[in-house]
């Protein structure tokens, strides 16, 4: 498998693939090993008493179609969705896919089959004759590949594009898979939906508590990521200002750009608009603080009463108040 791709095509990729993909494969796994009940769980711990390891069944691998259009030398995956495959043939439901893109070819019409999809860390050989077999829908399709393994310390999203490149190989002309760069594109609709996805309550019912935590978490990663690259940013700058670095026009009217879309942040009025709406940030803190502090007393004034009238009833001395 080469490094990277000559093609010269540009990939746009958007999240609602993402989200089919990865759908996909939360269903296909929670099929192969449903939660267990308790009484199923003193059995597998019965069974595996022996050993003392648990075995749950090994997810396999998803596949599916990857649709969208071609406008010239740019590919726009729009849509997926979900095929039939045969590991014993390592093989696709013909008919199946035929029927699906007939299904989708009446709602999308501008719509193109472009390539396909799966799961796994990386290309296997037996994933070329998928490929193979779907030449004759679009001469060069591009497989789009999901790591569904959890990495935290990985900062880019575990997607890989690749697409097929005719290679000589020993004097053997053959097909192997070539990575391609990609950009995550969105409209409107998906920017919602994926909002809306990433406020979910979690499943394991996570108070608001934690939901703000992991929302801080998260605007914290990004304000920290943000800074270490401006930092790269200034000492390039400064190396270059000193002339430790080549000096390269491109690169200054790019940070030049991108310099003139801040806004200005120095200007009066911004400071009188930043001042106010702090002040009105600040008084609705502390009139939130005073409704709290009321309604708690409140409620302790109505348990003193309770208990005042229990013991004024039971006939003992009551004090004047």
């Amino acid at each position: 498998m080469a490094s990277s791709s000559s093609s010269g095509l540009t990939f746009k990729l958007h999240p609602l693939v993402i989200v089919n993909i990865s759908d996909h494969y939360t269903r296909v796994k929670s099929q192969m090993n449903p939660p267990l009940t308790s009484t199923s769980s003193s059995a597998t711990v019965t069974n595996n008493s022996s050993n003392g390891v648990e075995h749950q069944q090994q997810v396999p691998r998803v596949y599916g179609c990857v649709i969208g259009v071609q406008r010239g030398r740019t590919v726009e995956i729009f849509n997926s969705f979900e095929l039939l495959y045969d590991p014993s043939t390592h093989s696709l439901n013909r008919s199946f896919l035929e029927k699906k893109q007939e299904l989708y070819k009446k709602v999308f019409p501008h719509f193109y089959i472009l390539g396909w999809y799966s799961t796994g860390s990386d290309a296997e050989e037996s994933d070329m004759h998928i490929h193979k077999a779907l030449m004759d829908i679009n001469e060069s399709p591009i497989y789009v590949l999901l790591n569904p393994a959890i990495n935290h310390a990985q900062k880019d999203l575990p997607v890989t594009i690749y697409e097929s490149e005719l290679h000589v190989i020993d004097g053997i002309p053959q097909l192997i898979f070539v990575r391609s760069s990609y950009t995550i594109e969105t409209v409107e609709a998906e920017r919602i939906s994926v909002d809306h996805v990433a406020h979910l309550k979690p499943s394991d019912g996570g108070s608001a508590a934690t939901q703000l935590a992991a929302h801080l978490t998260g605007i914290h990663s990004a304000i920290k990521m943000l800074n270490s690259r401006i930092r790269v940013l200034h000492h390039y700058l400064v190396g270059m200002q000193k002339g430790d670095i080549p000096c390269e026009n491109s690169l200054l009217r790019q940070v030049s750009s991108l310099l003139r879309r801040l806004p200005a942040i120095e200007s009066e009025k911004f400071q009188d608009d930043f001042l106010m709406e702090y002040n009105d940030t600040l008084l609705i803190t502390y009139l939130a603080m005073f409704t709290n502090c009321s309604s708690t007393m409140n409620e302790l004034v109505d348990k003193f009463n309770t208990a005042y009238d229990r013991h004024s009833r039971r006939g003992g001395r009551t004090a004047f108040i």
